[in-house]
Order: structure tokens, then C-alpha cells, then sequence
């Protein structure tokens, strides 16, 4: 997913494996990353191009003409199993087929919008209703779309516009009757009932359509930095030789304070699972709901309507406005790589789209080190006014002044010491070239040579052949051939970046379906996204603040009171209540490179005997936590119980069985059964588990859902789901985030938690 597929990745480990031993040496050795790019290409042979492209082919990303009658096929079949949701995925499937201005387009626009009035999405019904009939709805079928737009309407409490429907509906039957007796006689009932809604409605204040908009409700910055964009005045941006730029707090910070809104400054949607179609499969046309059915590939904003592309049949959009934002930043150049950039791994995707925007921005002053990298300095003088020059002059006039070049401070910041979300921010987190392994750098160099070679035949075939569409014939204009060296650097680095720079943009997402009363959440990665500011962060298995996601846009908040001078930090993935230290710092060390040293790895390297305490035993007698190898003992000095570490996961073991056989019982609707042998299995727990053991919330949550099943309270101060989170949030991130987070005034009413970092 992150990484090219597996094949390809097998492809070049054979191939680095049969390279000479000088040449895997020079590539091993390569001093700057201009090197390993104009090395690794150099080896790329035609056979290589050639199983690239046998891979890219299995992803069917182009538009297939038979695809719409089978999806909408097929979501008629959901539709008429009351599956609405199932149909109106299918429906978007079959959209994304079909041709602009075809009757297939506007058949699969009119039955989505059906699908979607029976799910209540009346706003969206409306605009499918408007988009069938843009694409050439059959005037024959008329009728019953503008019935269907009245009623959307009446609903809406917009009496006049519906009212205004029914007359354009009348006058267009009495100019033209073309249904039968039968026919007109439903259409006549339902007009008079839909006349009738109408003057019911006509009395009521009649609400615009923005005023229903479910607008994103967020705390804003109370006052912004003037140092670093998109953060609060209360942090300060640091430079240390060690540790690089870190930032600290400048005042006190009390718990929930908002420390960073900052939008991803590149983002790629993870398409899910999207198996690479062959030969052989019952249908070549899936039929499941992947994120890159569901999410905006521009915003990630969740669409029940996507709006495709006109060229291919994987982008999605949630509007006209985002697609066409889109197209103009980078998809009119990714349009034709679709299934290739599926095989290279979003990393590469990233790479590509980054130095796509970089074309946006005055970033002459980065391009310009890019340049020093590359070792034929004409690839950087280029005689035409184009992408080139975007890449490799000074277009700001920041990187010289009177003659002399100027040095910041603080990598990415500007000549003033403002730190942007920008592309020279980007380009200055650091790749970490020494770290990664040869093969692992090969590999990335390979993938973006093959990217970039394609760019190169895109942009020769776009010149070479009369193309109709203007929007292709603008997006091959700026094109690549001398300076393509300067990108595949470019690319380069920002893939090496990635592994340690990358956010993972998560979202809840319910399981289950609405007709069950209980429904389970769970947190997913949705995009991978690069944020020049919250990059700054460093780690802490136990951090300071804790990082959330609304669609491409990243919330730092303080989860605890920070003092003025400390650190801001946020944990990257390995957390001191999810992993032991051993655990913790390896995957820090294989990912990150760096030997984690964090106050609670300190502690815990003190004591190594101490488990995790989500694994942990207490005492009996005091319910002190219980400490040792084979033998444990209380570890209260007022206590002097012990007992067999073996005798305790006997314990364990049976406890967990009788769990098991009361979610049976769950399962199985004996809620009654079931809640008795849970209060049991909760009794017997807290006599030899810790608060925080893995099996205490598990049985608390079965205890909460056996209640929800059953439609009434447990008897507690809080029910049992929301105790069961409040256990979470103290063993987390500890009691003052827990009282502010309660306080849901304080969180937009929208809001989904992220992961804190790059926890892939």
C-alpha cells in the first residue's frame, strides 16, 4: 500500500541480487541522492518497463463501457432489497464508467438519486436529479424524476420551487401525453399529494437550502503564530544540533488548548482493498465499497454521490469544484497513470503529487539545492519558460539578495524565519538517506525512474498526437523532457522522506448494519497525508498532546497541562499503554532511527521485570500491583502476599473461556444469560487483574453492549460503554484531558480521533 505491490518489490530484489557487486557498491555508496537517482536509472531496462506495465493493466482504472449496465444492474437488485446504501454505491460505480453526455451517465445519476430520497439524503437527491438531466436524462422517463424532484422539495420545506416543479411538470405532460391511461392516473393522484403537501408547507417559514448544510463546526486558533503558520501564539519553534527543530511551549498550556490546525499540504487517499484484477475471476467489476468509493480523493470528505472523472473511473470527487481543484493542481497529469501509481505505492503517489504543487509556488530557493545535487548543471539552465525554470530559478527572490546568497536559520523557514506549510518546508524534512537500506533505496529510485520515464511517453504522445480534449492539451503543455532529471530527484526525496514524515489520516468508521442495535466503531486509515508543521512534533510514548482528523485537516490539542519552556510532543505510534519498552523502541528504531529515551522508556528500562500493565496481575488481598518472575509479590510494602505467575494464567485462562461462552450467549440474543455470566467474569477479574488489564474492558464492553441490547441502565453512574472509555482515557492520557474531553462543548460536533502519528 505505502510501498510499490509485492510483485514489483520481488522484481527488484532479484534484480539488485544479480547486479555486480561494484555496481551494488556504487549504488550502496552514493553520496548524494542526484547519484542514486542517475545510478539506478541508468539501469532500468525496457523488460523492466514492460512487467510494470503487466501489473499496472490488472488495475481497471480506465472506463469501461459495458460496466454501467452491470452495475446498474446490480444495484437495481439492492434497491429492490431495500439495500439503499448497497444500491447507491453501485449506482456510483456504474457513474464512474460511463462517458459525459451518455444516456448510461444520466440512467445511473436518476436511479442513485432514488436511492439516496429513500435514504433522506433530499440535498443530494436533488443535485443527482439535476445532473441526470444535465447528462441527457430520456425525456420519456422525465416524469418520474421531477416527481421525485417535488417531493425532495415539499420535504425540504421549499413549497414555492416545488410548486413551481409540479407546473413545469403539467405543462410538459399537456404539451407532450406520452403515459398510458394507467400511468397518468398514479401521476394525477400523486400530483394531488403532493399539491396538498405543498399548501400545508406553503404557511410554514420556508428554509434555504444553505441553512440546512451541516457546517463543520471547530475551534479556531485563539491567536496565531506570526513564527510558524497554522499554530497557536502559546508555541515556539527550536533548533537543536541533536534533535533538530522541536518545538516547546511559550506560556503555560492547560489541557484541550488548541496547539495546531494546519490542512495536509499533499494528501493521497488510501484506495482500500483494491486487488489487482485477473484472468479467470467470475467479474472483472467489483462490486465492494472501497474508501476510494466513499471519500473524496481531493478533500477525503465522506460522499454518498461522488462526481467522477471525466478520464478514468478511480478518481472521485464530492463536487464539481473539487474535481476541477483537482485536475488543475495535479490529476490532468496523474489521469493516465491511474493503475501504475496503484502498483508504485502511495509513497510514490505522494512524490509525484508533491512536486506536481511545487509548480504553484515561488520554491526556487529548494529547487535550487536540488540543482547543486545534480551533477550536469545544464539540466538546470533550460531555454524555454517552463516547468524547468519553476524547478530550478530562484522565482521568489528569497535565495539571493544584493548578490549573496542568504542562509535561514532554521531549515524551511523563510528569509524572514517564517516557517509555512509550503513546498520548501517539505523539501526540508529530511529523507534519512543513510538509514534506509540499499535495496530499500533501489527500490524507490527504480519506482520513480519507471514513473518518470512514463511521464516522459505521456508528454511525447500528448505532442505527437492531434488530441481533442483542451483539458489534456493544457495539462501536456508544461512538460518534462531535459528537466525530468531534476524531477526524479525531486521524487526521490520525498519518497525517502515518507517513512518518517508521513501522517496516517484516520477516520471512525462504523461496522455493522443500521438494523442491528449495536453497532461497533473502528479507527481506519483513510489517507496519507504530509504536514510541514505537525512534522515538527517529536515523539513521547507518553506525549503531551494528542492529534485528530476532519478530512485533510490535522488538530494538535494539549491533552495535559504543559508548562512554559516544555516540550510539545506526540507519540508516533508505539504508545506506553499499548507496548512494552523492548517493543516500543524497535519500532521506532526500524522506522524512525532513533533509540527512543523518553521519561517513560527511562522508567521502564529500570524495571525490567514489570510487564505492561495492560497484561498486568494485582494482589488480592490489597489490589496492589503484583511484581516478579515466576513468583510474584505484592509490590505494597504493607503486603507480603505472593503467588505463582502459572496459577495466575490458569486463572486467566479460565476466566477468558467463560467470556467466550457469554458473547455465545450475545450472539445468540440470551442477553438475560449473558449479562449474568458477564457480571460474574467482572467479579472474578477485578479480584486478580488490574484495572487496566486488556480482559477488564473487554468484559466491560460486552457488558455494555448486552445492556444497549437489552434498552435499559445498568444502575451506575455511567453506562457501561462510557465507563469503559473513561478507564481508557485514564490509563491513556490521564484525568485532566478525561475531564475536559467530557465536556463536548469543547470538541466540534463532527469531530473523528486520528492516530497520533505515523502509525501504519
Amino acid at each position: 500500500m505505502d510501498l510499490p505491490v509485492d510483485e514489483w518489490k520481488s522484481y527488484i530484489l532479484q534484480k539488485w541480487s544479480l547486479l555486480p557487486k561494484s555496481i551494488q557498491v556504487t549504488i550502496s555508496t552514493a553520496e548524494t541522492l542526484s547519484d542514486l537517482f542517475l545510478h539506478s536509472s541508468s539501469l532500468l531496462q525496457p523488460e523492466d518497463e514492460m512487467f510494470l506495465k503487466r501489473l499496472s493493466r490488472g488495475y481497471l482504472v480506465g472506463k469501461d463501457p459495458n460496466a454501467p449496465l452491470f452495475y446498474r444492474e446490480e444495484g437495481n437488485k439492492k434497491f429492490q432489497k431495500k439495500d439503499y446504501m448497497g444500491a447507491t454505491v453501485l449506482y456510483s460505480k456504474g457513474v464512474s464508467h460511463s462517458r459525459p453526455n451518455s444516456e448510461d451517465i444520466s440512467l445511473c445519476y436518476a436511479n442513485r438519486s432514488a436511492a439516496l430520497f429513500h435514504l433522506g439524503q433530499y440535498e443530494t437527491c436533488l443535485k443527482d436529479i439535476v445532473r441526470a438531466q444535465t447528462h441527457g436524462y430520456p425525456e420519456g422517463l422525465q416524469p418520474k424524476l421531477l416527481l421525485r424532484k417535488a417531493e425532495c422539495l415539499v420535504t425540504l420545506g421549499r413549497p414555492h420551487e416545488a410548486s413551481q416543479t409540479i407546473s413545469d411538470l403539467e405543462s410538459n405532460f399537456a404539451a407532450k401525453p406520452t403515459l398510458a391511461a394507467s400511468q397518468f392516473q398514479i401521476l394525477q393522484r400523486t400530483l394531488c399529494r403532493l399539491k396538498v403537501k405543498v399548501q400545508e408547507k406553503g404557511n410554514l417559514t420556508e428554509t434555504s437550502p444553505a441553512a440546512l448544510t451541516k457546517a463543520f463546526e471547530d475551534m479556531d486558533l485563539r491567536e496565531e503564530n506570526e513564527q510558524i503558520s497554522n499554530t497557536s501564539s502559546s508555541v515556539s519553534l527550536c533548533m537543536d544540533p541533536l534533535k533538530g527543530r522541536y518545538l516547546v511551549a511559550t506560556k503555560d498550556i492547560l489541557p484541550g488548548e488548541l496547539l495546531v490546525k494546519e490542512d495536509a499540504f499533499v494528501s493521497v487517499l488510501n484506495p482500500g482493498e483494491m486487488p489487482p484484477w485477473h484472468h479467470g475471476l467470475e467479474s472483472k467489476w467489483d462490486t465492494r465499497a472501497t474508501n476510494a468509493d466513499l471519500y473524496c480523493h481531493r478533500c477525503l470528505k465522506h460522499t454518498l454521490a461522488p462526481v467522477p472523472c471525466d478520464g478514468c473511473s478511480y478518481a472521485k470527487y464530492c463536487s464539481q469544484e473539487c474535481l476541477q481543484q483537482a485536475w488543475d493542481l495535479y490529476h490532468s497529469i496523474e489521469c493516465s497513470l491511474g493503475g501504475l501509481l496503484l502498483t508504485l505505492g502511495v509513497f510514490c503517489h505522494i512524490a509525484l503529487r508533491s512536486t506536481l504543487l511545487a509548480r504553484f509556488e515561488e520554491a526556487g530557493k529548494v529547487i535550487n539545492k536540488l540543482c547543486g545535487e545534480i551533477t550536469n548543471r545544464d539540466i538546470c539552465l533550460p531555454e524555454s519558460k517552463n516547468l524547468a525554470q519553476i524547478l530550478s530559478y530562484d522565482l521568489g527572490g528569497e535565495s539571493k539578495k544584493k548578490g549573496k546568497t542568504v542562509e535561514t536559520p532554521i531549515p524551511g523557514c523563510d528569509i524572514n524565519g517564517k516557517y509555512e506549510n509550503n513546498y520548501n518546508a517539505v523539501f526540508s524534512l529530511l529523507p534519512h538517506t543513510g538509514n534506509h537500506s540499499p535495496v530499500h533505496k533501489f527500490l524507490c529510485a527504480l519506482s520513480v525512474s519507471a514513473l518518470c520515464r512514463q511521464l516522459e511517453a505521456a508528454s511525447l504522445q500528448a505532442f505527437t498526437t492531434g488530441l481533442k480534449s483542451s483539458k489534456l492539451k493544457a495539462a501536456a503543455a508544461p512538460m518534462l523532457y531535459p528537466e525530468l532529471n531534476i524531477w526524479g530527484v525531486a521524487m526521490l526525496r520525498h519518497m525517502l522522506q515518507l517513512q518518517c514524515n508521513a501522517q496516517a489520516i484516520t477516520t471512525i468508521q462504523q461496522t455493522g448494519s443500521e438494523e442491528h442495535l449495536i453497532t461497533d466503531s473502528r479507527q481506519v486509515r483513510l489517507a496519507t497525508g504530509l504536514f510541514p508543521v505537525v512534522s515538527l512534533l517529536n515523539h513521547s510514548c507518553s506525549p503531551n498532546t494528542s492529534v485528530s482528523f476532519i478530512s485533510t485537516v490535522a488538530t494538535v490539542r494539549a491533552s495535559q497541562q504543559i508548562r512554559k519552556g516544555q516540550e510539545i510532543l506526540h507519540c508516533y505510534g508505539p504508545h506506553e499503554s499499548r507496548m512494552g519498552v523492548a517493543e516500543r523502541r524497535q519500532k521506532l528504531r526500524s522506522q524512525y532511527f532513533f533509540d527512543c529515551n523518553c521519561p517513560p522508556c527511562e522508567r521502564e528500562k529500570q524495571r525490567p521485570l514489570q510487564g505492561p500493565r495492560w497484561e498486568a496481575f494485582c494482589c488480592h488481598c490489597c489490589g496492589a500491583l503484583l511484581q516478579g518472575g515466576d513468583v510474584l509479590s505484592c509490590g505494597s510494602t504493607s503486603c507480603t502476599e505472593s503467588v505463582s505467575r502459572d496459577h495466575l494464567v490458569s486463572q486467566l485462562q479460565d476466566l477468558q473461556q467463560q467470556v467466550g461462552m457469554a458473547r455465545k450467549l450475545l450472539r445468540n440474543g440470551e442477553l438475560e444469560r449473558a449479562i449474568q455470566l458477564l457480571l460474574g467474569c467482572q467479579h472474578d477479574a477485578e479480584s486478580f487483574l488490574l484495572a487496566e488489564h486488556s480482559v477488564v474492558g473487554e468484559i466491560e464492553d460486552d457488558l455494555a453492549q448486552a445492556y444497549a441490547a437489552l434498552g435499559k441502565g445498568t444502575g451506575r453512574s455511567q453506562p457501561p460503554i462510557y465507563r469503559r472509555v473513561s478507564e481508557w482515557w485514564r490509563f491513556a492520557t490521564g484525568h485532566p484531558v478525561l475531564r475536559w474531553a467530557m465536556n463536548s462543548s469543547n470538541w466540534p460536533k463532527s469531530s473523528s480521533m486520528g492516530l497520533s502519528a505515523n502509525s501504519y
